[in-house]
């Protein structure tokens, strides 16, 4: 801040300014990060490509450590934990290209993608792409629910998707819509309030013609 002081000058005569004060500010709280989607991922497991390697297991602590997810790339983590999830939900073991397979595939993407874009919220190309593949994956729930609703509740589970159902329609809330809504609601209340009333009507008219036919059967 500079110390400079400005003096004012008054009838012939010069006077200090009074000083400007400066309120110190509240310390910031800082959000709670939620769990990074390689948060469960232990340092000491191996990478994918020397996971099913025996030599790999009993090697030197140094070059384990080097295959391990310790010093891999962030490419790595993603290989294996795509694995992870098609592991929950695949039919069996050959099974990469079923339904399940490829929404266990897009929710590993998309949760990447989020967590990415906590970090740079302004990387607009990697948010289209995060969007373009909830869209993606919402189609093949949908499809995957109409289809087999049992496997959709399993693949929902086993991943933690809730499932949101779309809505019936999009419009554009304006105060033109509003008032028009309004006057159908209370249109078609008056409609129905008439409904009523002449419901009631023929009642009334139907159990005169009742009561009309037995006297006349009685006097008979």
């Amino acid at each position: 801040m500079c110390n400079t002081v400005y003096l004012i000058k008054i009838s012939g005569s010069f006077a200090i300014p009074p000083p400007v004060r400066h309120y110190a500010r509240g310390p910031k709280i800082k959000k709670k990060a939620p769990e990074g989607l390689f948060s469960d991922l232990a340092p000491t497991m191996l990478k994918k490509e020397y996971a099913d390697i025996p030599l790999a297991q009993t090697t030197d602590d140094l070059v384990k450590r080097l295959l391990s997810l310790e010093m891999a790339s962030n490419t790595d983590k993603f290989r294996l934990k795509k694995e992870q999830l098609i592991a929950k939900v695949q039919r069996d073991e050959h099974d990469r290209s079923s339904v399940e397979v490829r929404v266990a595939v897009l929710t590993t993407r998309i949760r990447n993608l989020q967590e990415h874009l906590q970090k740079h919220h302004k990387d607009k190309a990697n948010k289209r792409r995060m969007l373009m593949a909830i869209d993606q994956r919402k189609k093949l729930l949908k499809n995957l629910r109409l289809v087999h609703y049992d496997a959709f509740e399993r693949v929902c589970s086993q991943l933690g998707i809730t499932y949101t159902f779309p809505p019936e329609y999009y419009r554009r809330v304006s105060r033109r819509w509003k008032a028009k809504k309004q006057f159908s609601i209370k249109l078609y209340n008056a409609v129905q309030k008439q409904k009523a009333e002449q419901r009631q009507k023929m009642r009334q008219s139907l159990a005169a013609t009742e009561t009309e036919a037995t006297e006349a059967k009685v006097t008979q």
